[in-house]
């Protein structure tokens, strides 16, 4: 390994781990990676020191992710065989909204108050502030509050603001308390740097920054007079994507194995970094990250409102376009929940005795169907709907099952909805007048291969695979090296560090024609419930 190369580490902080990944910066070979499993998990139904949360609860533990720094970067440079010396620089991404209440100096309330469920970070999915975000989207709809419409009309449960909102009015000692209240891509820069920094990715896309400010006092003051100053806790002092946060100090050198003083990026978001891993940051090229859930994001020169996105953003991807973020809140998440709850011991024991897992044994059942032979339409709201609709108390339906169904016609027809859900949200786009030029997936899920065709059956167009299994991790590697200073810009470093396949997947138009008409019947169904009244009423009775 010649002396003169130099490289570059990214961070990924997932859902359930984080992956780090070491990466060479003339051409973005991977060259080393490591993985660290969260300790905690996601904590979901009792804290750590044995107290119940309620429903819709998602917490993570800040220290799981300091050890994503200790364990998972030495082991990648240990794989890689590559010297520290010749690491220039270190990005990170992470799940938004995934933020928490701290003191000034960043200490994380949840150290002093292990019992208090607030204190805790709230991890993307946490969904238990609806109720909030319902209030607040309703007054800033009454109020007309131009910033509403750069997020289709909605604020997700999701967000800082919901998620604050609740702190405040659940716990408003701790909420007084809060000096902070920072993501977690801001705050794992910060533990990185000694310096705190705000990107601004997180704060337009979840703390709905928008030309220059933060909601006024007045809006927030209707909303509760306390939380007229809940902006001052978000900070304002926001730094672009692929900007220089600061330098690696002792601390986190010792952390990491890399050299003190190298360069530190700006933090990012896990979906959107991922566009420059593919090679996306173009205006048309959207990504969708599919996981557990699925993320959708696209650069554009053109400014539009498309209702129900997650938000259009200026420079929220790239420096010099808008950049638009969508997204499904389960899709992997709802195939997993089906196989781990619905499916029979015996389908256990069949794909055990091939060598399969259960979601391998009824992938290859389902794939053997002709196009809507099960009979079925399912809705993908079993964890919500985050776009077009914005209502994270919808949930999941299924619709013409028989005594005759199988396991493996559910699992289809879940696959399918999911895809449904996706064509929604990019006709969506292009009525509203934002074209689709590129459809790039990346992601755990593209390894199923026919998952994949399916999509490309059901929105009747290539998919383009980005050419990394990697791609947050990757991406914040090309982030890194743009801070420094190795790249100009992030579309250059994008350029030659990133990779894709083009058309990997191409429709097939026999089964696109019979998909169309299950996609009319998704359509009958989704206005039909797009109105919440049943779904609401049966979980209020949770």
């Amino acid at each position: 390994m010649s002396v003169d190369e130099r490289y570059v580490v990214g961070v990924d902080f997932g859902t359930l781990s984080g992956r780090a990944v070491v990466v060479r910066v003339r051409d973005g070979a991977e060259v080393g990676d490591g993985v660290h499993e969260y300790g905690h998990g996601v904590i979901a139904e009792e804290l750590p020191s044995g107290d119940d949360l309620g429903p819709d609860w998602a917490l993570q533990a800040p220290q799981d992710w300091i050890d994503v720094l200790r364990f998972a970067v030495p082991k990648a440079l240990a794989v890689a065989g590559v010297p520290a010396s010749q690491v220039i620089g270190i990005g990170t991404d992470f799940t938004a909204c995934t933020v928490m209440p701290t003191t000034r100096d960043g200490i994380p309330l949840c150290e002093a108050y292990p019992e208090r469920p607030h204190a805790w970070p709230k991890l993307w999915k946490h969904h238990a502030a609806q109720p909030q975000a319902d209030r607040i989207n309703a007054l800033a709809a009454e109020r007309g509050e131009p910033w509403l419409r750069r997020y289709g009309g909605k604020i997700s449960s999701e967000w800082e603001f919901a998620k604050g909102l609740q702190l405040l009015e659940q716990d408003p000692e701790l909420y007084a308390e809060a000096d902070r209240w920072i993501e977690a891509a801001d705050w794992i820069v910060w533990q990185l740097t000694g310096r705190e920094s705000r990107n601004i990715c997180t704060a337009g896309y979840k703390g709905v920054y928008q030309d220059g400010g933060y909601p006024s006092r007045e809006f927030l003051a209707a909303l509760h007079p306390d939380f007229a100053d809940f902006p001052a806790k978000l900070g304002h002092d926001l730094e672009p994507l692929g900007g220089l946060a600061g330098t690696l100090t002792a601390q986190a050198a010792e952390w990491t194995g890399l050299p003190r003083g190298i360069a530190v990026a700006v933090g990012n978001v896990d979906a959107h970094v991922t566009a420059a891993a593919a090679d996306a940051v173009r205006p048309g090229q959207m990504v969708a990250i599919m996981g557990t859930s699925t993320c959708h994001v696209m650069s554009s020169d053109l400014l539009a409102e498309v209702p129900g996105m997650c938000g259009v953003v200026a420079d929220g991807i790239v420096p010099g376009l808008w950049g638009y973020e969508a997204g499904q809140s389960g899709v992997g998440d709802i195939f997993a929940w089906f196989v781990d709850n619905c499916v029979p011991a015996y389908y256990n024991q069949v794909a055990a005795a091939n060598g399969l897992t259960v979601h391998e044994h009824l992938t290859a059942l389902a794939a053997e169907q002709p196009v809507g032979r099960h009979g079925l339409v399912a809705l993908d709201w079993h964890n919500g709907n985050r776009s077009v609709l914005v209502d994270h108390d919808l949930s999941g339906l299924i619709v013409g099952q028989t005594l005759a169904t199988r396991p493996e016609d559910v699992y289809r027809a879940l696959i399918e909805a999911t895809a449904f859900g996706t064509r929604m949200i990019l006709e969506t786009f292009e009525a509203s007048g934002v074209a689709v030029g590129e459809f790039v997936v990346a992601g755990g899920l593209m390894k199923n291969t026919f998952l994949m065709q399916v999509y490309a059956d059901v929105l009747r167009r290539p998919l383009s695979l980005i050419g990394s299994a990697q791609g947050p991790a990757l991406g914040a590697a090309i982030h890194a090296a743009v801070a420094a200073g190795t790249y100009p810009d992030i579309t250059s470093a994008a350029a030659a560090m990133g990779r894709r396949v083009p058309s990997a997947y191409v429709p097939d138009r026999s089964r696109a024609d019979a998909y169309d008409s299950l996609y009319d019947i998704y359509r009958a169904l989704h206005d039909t419930f797009a109105d919440g009244d049943i779904m609401h009423r049966l979980r209020a009775l949770r």
